[in-house]
């Protein structure tokens, strides 16, 4: 019988009480972390005395330092072998675990993590095994490569993690896992987390763990609803200047901002009050005797600004707290519920605002979760915003001193200096109130560039929250449009490619070209940003040079890619004369122009002749042909090959391919009903993984028995077809009922 553990246990006084390391406890203390999050606190003892665990946690609740800093404790720093393996579904989350565990391990010297992952070359992966590490990140399916080469010894192996393990089941690395976790020794400790528990990880966990402490941490849900949530998106070099834009414009009466760090608290409150804010710091550093004093400054209105730790805000109730702002992304969504509880109490309207930066944004949709609210867009204050409340509260200053009265004394003074120089008094104000304010200018400059990077809220804005914001800079824009700097993800290089908005391009093109031509899966493909004459787009680092120089010459929507990398002059290519482009540019002809204009013509007739239903939602509602081709497994093909080889070889969108079945020597592909010969000859040439598709009819798809056989019906195209392959290189994709 497994033990279950529940986030009702007292959370420890400090990260000593749970028996890490000395090395630890003063990371843990030099970089601000008090106390535990509720899944450290009940998963760091269980690990510590060698038990299996088991743990069910959302996003964001500090999983990664529940297993990283019990492994840290124990490793031992005379064995060069692997000694850990943490499983990871993405690359992107094993560089993060792995950037975690350098981090803890600052006062471990001779520690060393390696994190392995596709996309990556091999060379610097195996020098680094060669060298030997502690710790290895990786994803399974390189994971396994390594394995099978030989190259990544897991005899030695003490502790295996799972992370994101529901993740790992939806990208389909179930098989991937089992196969690492058989070449494990059966001595090893093992821990699973996942968000959920479906049947196969809880089918994984009953058959390689061994009586595993089962640890479930819920967050605590729900807010009151008199608390407006907005969310801003940021980079972390620029939260500052934001932050003083907000607090000028935005009317409030008391707030509290909470920073992650003990160092962050300090820090901001000193910068705040050289930009002429009220404010004070609390921390876990500070006496408990000083804080019921800044408190108390607080309720009575002696500072307006109070920057703090959540465990220094514990309980906190001012009811002059209108405004929460979240500077730092808390841990886990409880201490969000609980920071944010802070304003709209004694009945009062509350508003909370969130800084969250792009590598953060996923967890918007765990907030709301938790909060069971939505999030909105916060529209950041622009400068001529701030310049109409600086002036309005000049005005009101000078009506306050001019109520007060007991000017006499000045008056004459004034009266005597205009007399002398002769000079109008309104020049004489007007230095006073220049003396007054001194070196600090009242109004922003509009012509100044000021450190606001709003490149996010265009590039990497989700596409489900919020609404477009537009900019001071960008509504005062030349018409030349201005486009700020791009800076690849680490393991990218950004290229820049030969074909734009002006062709016609969408993403799903770009991606299903590439995917085919350079066979790189198409996750490995990053952001995208299509401008007028040509576009970036996110690439490998390690790509090789005959790779690119094939894709030089690749065509996408009739234009060559001719790619090089940004920054670089593109390689001279043959073009003709520049078409000027049209008031309203007209989509690329597709090969399947004849199948949509007959859509179109049929579903056009059948309104006109029958009467109008009330439709429910549906699904495709075009045919579907299941088409077989003479590639399979056995020629290491993918989803996303075969969706990029047929969108870019047919002019098909990914969304119109359905269900593809991959087999040993061949797959089948479902296509739309009514494919044009030619373009089925033509894709019987098209070659993937070195051999040609060979293309043959089979019969209606048995995916469409139950949809209506009519010619596909073309819909307004909307943004995202680059999902639907990216779905699809998991081998994910929906299939059609």
């Amino acid at each position: 019988m497994s033990e279950v553990i529940s986030e009702s246990i007292p959370t420890p006084v400090s990260f000593s009480d749970l028996a890490l390391s000395e090395p630890l406890v003063r990371l843990l203390s030099e970089i601000g972390y008090e106390y535990p999050s509720p899944i450290q606190a009940a998963t760091i003892p269980a690990l510590l005395t060698n038990r299996d665990v088991l743990g069910q946690a959302q996003t964001g609740t500090g999983k990664t330092a529940a297993f990283a800093l019990p492994i840290l404790s124990r490793i031992d720093l005379s064995q060069n072998v692997p000694q850990a393996l943490v499983l990871a579904p993405t690359r992107e989350l094993a560089i993060q675990v792995a950037e975690a565990f350098q981090t803890y391990a600052r006062h471990i010297p001779g520690f060393h993590v390696l994190p392995i992952y596709g996309g990556q070359s091999y060379g610097p992966q195996l020098s680094a095994l060669r060298r030997g590490v502690h710790v290895v990140v990786g994803t399974p399916g390189r994971v396994i490569d390594h394995l099978d080469k030989g190259s990544l010894d897991l005899s030695q192996l003490k502790t295996l993690v799972l992370d994101e393990a529901d993740e790992m089941l939806r990208m389909g690395f179930v098989d991937d896992v089992e196969r690492i976790l058989q070449e494990t020794p059966a001595t090893r400790q093992t821990t699973l987390f996942s968000a959920t528990m479906p049947s196969a990880i809880r089918r994984i966990a009953q058959t390689y763990l061994k009586t595993p402490a089962e640890i479930t941490v819920a967050a605590k849900t729900g807010t009151a609803d008199n608390i407006r949530q907005r969310y801003w998106m940021v980079s972390g070099m620029h939260k500052l200047d934001a932050l003083t834009r907000i607090l000028e414009a935005e009317p409030f009466d008391g707030m509290i901002i909470f920073a992650r760090t003990k160092l962050g608290t300090e820090e901001l409150a000193a910068k705040l009050s050289a930009r002429g804010f009220s404010v004070s710091a609390i921390n876990g550093d500070v006496q408990q005797q000083q804080r019921e004093r800044t408190i108390q400054q607080l309720k009575d209105g002696k500072i307006d600004i109070l920057v703090a730790t959540d465990v220094a805000a514990r309980g906190l109730d001012v009811e002059r707290i209108s405004h929460v702002v979240n500077y730092d992304v808390p841990h886990d969504p409880e201490s969000y519920t609980h920071r944010i509880g802070r304003t709209g109490r004694a009945g009062r309207s509350g508003e909370a605002i969130l800084f969250i930066t792009p590598r953060e944004k996923h967890l918007l949709k765990v907030i709301e979760r938790a909060t069971r609210q939505p999030v909105g867009e916060l529209v950041l204050p622009t400068i001529q915003d701030v310049n109409n409340v600086r002036v309005a509260r000049f005005k009101d200053e000078i009506s306050t001193i001019l109520a007060q009265g007991e000017l006499n004394e000045f008056s004459a003074l004034i009266e005597d200096y205009e007399r002398e120089h002769n000079v109008p008094a309104i020049e004489i104000a007007a230095a006073l109130a220049k003396m007054a304010r001194g070196n600090t200018p009242l109004l922003l400059d509009k012509n100044k560039k000021y450190a606001i990077d709003d490149s996010w809220e265009r590039q990497d804005k989700p596409r489900n929250v919020g609404s477009n914001v537009r900019f001071e800079r960008e509504r005062e824009r030349a018409p030349q449009r201005e486009y700020a700097p791009r800076t690849a993800e680490v393991g990218m290089q950004t290229y820049r490619i030969a074909v734009g908005h002006e062709h016609g391009v969408k993403p799903g093109n770009i991606v299903g070209a590439i995917a085919n031509e350079a066979n790189i899966e198409s996750k490995y493909i990053g952001r995208i940003d299509i401008r007028d004459e040509y576009t970036l787009l996110d690439l490998p680092s390690d790509l090789a040079a005959e790779t690119l120089e094939h894709l030089r010459g690749v065509r996408v929507a009739g234009q060559m890619l001719n790619i090089a990398a940004d920054g670089q002059a593109m390689p001279a290519a043959p073009r003709g004369p520049r078409v000027e482009r049209a008031p309203k540019p007209a989509k690329p002809a597709s090969k399947l122009d004849g199948i949509a204009e007959r859509a179109i013509q049929s579903v056009e007739t059948e309104n006109e002749t029958k009467p109008k239903k009330e439709r429910s939602p549906s699904k495709n509602k075009f045919a579907m042909h299941t088409y077989r081709i003479e590639v399979g497994k056995a020629n290491d093909i993918t989803p996303s090959n075969i969706v990029g080889a047929i969108a870019n070889e047919a002019g098909l969108e990914a969304k119109y391919i359905g269900r593809i079945e991959l087999f040993d020597n061949y797959a089948n592909v479902d296509l739309p009903e009514g494919m044009p010969d030619d373009v089925l000859s033509h894709l019987k040439g098209v070659a993937i993984g070195g051999k040609t598709l060979d293309i043959s009819f089979v019969g209606a798809s048995s995916a469409g028995e139950n949809r209506p056989k009519k010619p596909m019906e073309l819909k307004e195209r909307q943004s995202g077809g680059d999902r639907r392959v990216m779905e699809k290189a998991s081998g994910k994709a929906p299939r059609r009922k």
